[in-house]
């Protein structure tokens, strides 16, 4: 390791970023001096630039992507290097705004009963019937389920922060089933094959897939899109915006505020102004007259 490279992932530890931030920031610094052939300190702001076209028009990378690596950049020159530059040489992407995929209440059932291995079955179920991300969901611990207030312990989710969330009956029902029936060793509650780490969350992403295949369903289904669905579930019934916030662990309402956009319930039982118009009369009209 490079000391230059040391001392960014020294840096980045001791502003407490989270494992996946630190892999990703180093991957695409490592990338980028790669492509230049030379260390990142010696490039300059121009550099920044012909590799964020390189990214997006030769590699065809997403507008988040491009973002990730934005943010790499500008953590290495700024933070680590030290360097006064304008933060103008940091310019990001626009990012398309997308309606995040969500299922129906019948495509959720169908989704779950397409898996058929119990653990795969309740870490997914944890997701939808909680609103966890995969991180948050694989990282749980036996110790975070709290049967007593019904509640489930986020540990350090996102944005470094803990957390609670709801414990459903039924979700309640399916963790003790497969508690009986397993009993995954401490400290996981979704163990991986291999001792002392949980469970992938690219295993969880594969059965996402494989269970949509088998249960017909033409949408592509994440885990998040469980999580999307969760949220979107829950304003259809009528709860609370803020409510749902402090569920999701958002910092901002109005990064809740986009699942409004998706709840048809809502949708479709708004009344058009078209619908309040009073009804013509219903005299018979006569014919226009025409020019003499």
């Amino acid at each position: 390791m490079s000391p230059l490279r040391q001392r960014m992932a020294e840096d980045m530890r001791r502003r407490n970023f989270s494992t996946e931030t630190q892999r990703a920031y180093v991957h695409y610094i490592a990338e980028y001096a790669k492509y230049f052939g030379v260390s990142p300190d010696q490039l300059g702001p121009e550099a920044i630039r012909e590799y964020q076209l390189h990214l997006s028009d030769e590699r065809k990378m997403s507008p988040e992507s491009v973002n990730c690596f934005t943010s790499a950049a500008k953590f290495l020159y700024l933070q680590t290097l030290e360097l006064p530059w304008s933060h103008a040489y940091f310019q990001r992407s626009r990012v398309p705004e997308r309606l995040p995929v969500v299922l129906s209440a019948a495509e959720v059932s169908q989704f779950f009963e397409a898996i058929g291995i119990l653990k795969h079955r309740a870490a997914l179920m944890t997701c939808y019937g909680a609103g966890l991300r995969i991180s948050e969901a694989v990282s749980l611990k036996m110790a975070d389920i709290d049967s007593q207030r019904m509640v489930l312990r986020v540990e350090q989710g996102k944005g470094a922060k803990d957390r609670y969330t709801g414990l459903s009956t039924r979700l309640l029902t399916v963790l003790r089933e497969y508690w009986r029936q397993q009993r995954p060793p401490d400290p996981w509650l979704f163990p991986a094959i291999k001792t002392h780490k949980h469970i992938s969350p690219a295993t969880l992403q594969q059965v996402c897939r494989e269970a949509a295949h088998l249960a017909g369903l033409d949408k592509r289904i994440t885990a998040h899109t469980l999580r999307h669905s969760f949220a979107t579930h829950l304003l259809e019934n009528g709860e609370d915006i803020r409510v749902i916030q402090v569920l999701l662990g958002h910092r901002r309402i109005d990064t809740t505020a986009r699942y409004t956009s998706v709840t048809m319930g809502k949708i479709a039982a708004t009344t058009s102004p078209l619908d309040r118009l009073p009804e013509p009369s219903r005299r018979k009209r006569g014919r226009p007259r025409k020019n003499s």
